[in-house]
This record gives structure tokens, C-alpha cells and sequence, in this order.
């Protein structure tokens, strides 16, 4: 079992409604995500060809890469959409994310959090 613990990320009016912020976490890039309502976490690189999803457009809880379209699900880190079926079965890795007073904080695993 891997071992984990919650880090401070950024204080919730750094991440605009709707749009997402790229943190680097050890060797892991994340891209967290204002929903509104709720934060989401998930790699930054979609696994097509590791398109910046932080830069992505938010449509309900789920992002389009800005490079070639494919939908990815911020809640499950699965593609939605991509180009002819080719992401099926595809996915990124997404992390826990709680509100704390104003500040974000994310569960991620040791190794990430003190690097």
C-alpha cells in the first residue's frame, strides 16, 4: 500500500471559476481545477500526446485537451472523446482534493510530496 499524506496547494481564488492551474508536485505535474462548486485533480498531460489539460477548456466535470480535442473526465480520469475511438480505454491518474478554510489541499503519495 502506498503511503500518502494531504499538501497545501494554493489558496481557491488563485484558480479562477471554470479554469484549471498546473502545480508541480516532485517529478508529477498536476492540473487543479475550479469547478464552481468543487476542486478536481488530475495529471496535467493528456495521454495522447501530453497536451497541458490546465490549459484545456472546462466543460461541465470534464476538460478538452487544447491541442487535439480529446474530452477527459475529471472526476474518473477517463477519455470521453477522442479521434476515432483511438483513446478508448485510456485514462490519467486523479487525486483526492479538499477545501480547508481557503486553501486547497490534495492527498498524493510521499514520494510526490517531499520531493
Amino acid at each position: 500500500m502506498t503511503e500518502t499524506r494531504w499538501v497545501r496547494i494554493t489558496t481557491v481564488d488563485n484558480i479562477p471559476p471554470r479554469e484549471g492551474r498546473a502545480v508541480c508536485l516532485g517529478t508529477r505535474e498536476i492540473a487543479i481545477f475550479n469547478l464552481g462548486d468543487r476542486f478536481l485533480a488530475t495529471d496535467n498531460r493528456c495521454p495522447h500526446k501530453g497536451g497541458p489539460l490546465c490549459d484545456g477548456i472546462v466543460t461541465g466535470a470534464s476538460v478538452v485537451c487544447p491541442l487535439h480535442t480529446w474530452k477527459i473526465s475529471l472526476e474518473t480520469g477517463a477519455v470521453e472523446r477522442s479521434g476515432a475511438g483511438a483513446g478508448a480505454g485510456l485514462s490519467i491518474a486523479t487525486y483526492p482534493v479538499r477545501v480547508e478554510g481557503d486553501v486547497i489541499v490534495m492527498e498524493v503519495p510521499v514520494e510526490a510530496a517531499v520531493a
